[in-house]
């Protein structure tokens, strides 16, 4: 069950959008702002970063959010002082102007998941399980030989714990998140709030965890941005690396001018 305070404005966020409208960013963490890290707890933040996204927000009217499949008290403490609107665990959780907006309840079958996967984590060197409450992933970066088993075991569960649970399978990782929570559906949901409402949606990550969010960007006429190459994406813009990433947002706040064309590499 998802408790939701509904938008302020029902905007007509599925409209074609001309290109010149100003835009509203929304970035993912893992693989676009921060590098791919060994472990969850082993990422780094550039610490130029926070700032720029605080200045390109204010010059976007406010207009920017994190969409990410990490909890916002982890995004908040490494982003710390500075606080944004998020959509974290996949949009399980949505807070917009300091204020959650939505945010979905844990499943009932979830505590005895994680329990399973612990076990499992404990019997397997190189396994990590981050409990997030509302869902749980599965790592594997550091055990790759061991994906197939873990694959299956997320596999099980989901079937397990019904049609209320959606398994998310993203690089090294899978997720049991609640079913109705989506990159996709936390964008339009966001599009829909007075801030971003007529805005042009541009959205920009890293994964299979992100291609919802793409192909609801898409739909909306907007310009949808992947990192790296190394697969097949409903992307319609493709960036090499968070670091580029990272030059184009840091160029954007010290000229003071941030557009669609910014993200369109040569």
């Amino acid at each position: 069950m998802t408790t939701l305070i509904e938008p302020d404005s029902a905007a007509s966020s599925h409209e074609i959008a001309p290109a010149d409208r100003e835009i509203a960013l929304f970035l993912d963490f893992d693989g676009t702002l921060v590098e791919i890290a060994p472990s969850p707890n082993d990422v780094h933040l550039d610490r130029r970063v926070a700032p720029a996204l605080s200045a390109l927000r204010t010059q976007l009217g406010g207009a920017l959010a994190l969409v990410s499949g990490r909890p916002i008290a982890f995004l908040d403490g490494v982003l710390a002082p500075h606080r944004f609107d998020i959509a974290g665990l996949h949009g399980a959780q949505i807070r917009v102007d300091d204020e959650i907006r939505s945010q979905a309840d844990p499943h009932e079958g979830m505590r005895g998941a994680l329990r399973d996967l612990v076990r499992f984590a404990n019997s397997h060197v190189g396994i990590i399980v981050e409990d997030k409450r509302i869902s749980v992933a599965l790592h594997w970066r550091l055990a790759p030989a061991l994906e197939d088993e873990a694959l299956a075991l997320m596999r099980g569960l989901a079937k397990r714990m019904g049609p209320g649970i959606r398994l998310q399978e993203g690089k090294s990782v899978a997720e049991l998140v609640p079913a109705g929570a989506s990159k996709g559906n936390a964008i339009a949901w966001l599009m829909a709030t007075p801030t971003y409402a007529g805005r042009l949606p541009v959205f920009v990550g890293d994964d299979i965890t992100d291609e919802d969010g793409f192909e609801a960007v898409n739909a909306m006429g907007g310009i949808s941005v992947r990192i790296g190459a190394d697969r097949e994406s409903h992307a319609t813009c493709r960036l090499a690396s968070p670091t580029v990433l990272r030059h184009i947002l840091l160029e954007a706040a010290e000229s003071g001018h941030l557009s669609a064309a910014s993200f369109k590499q040569d």
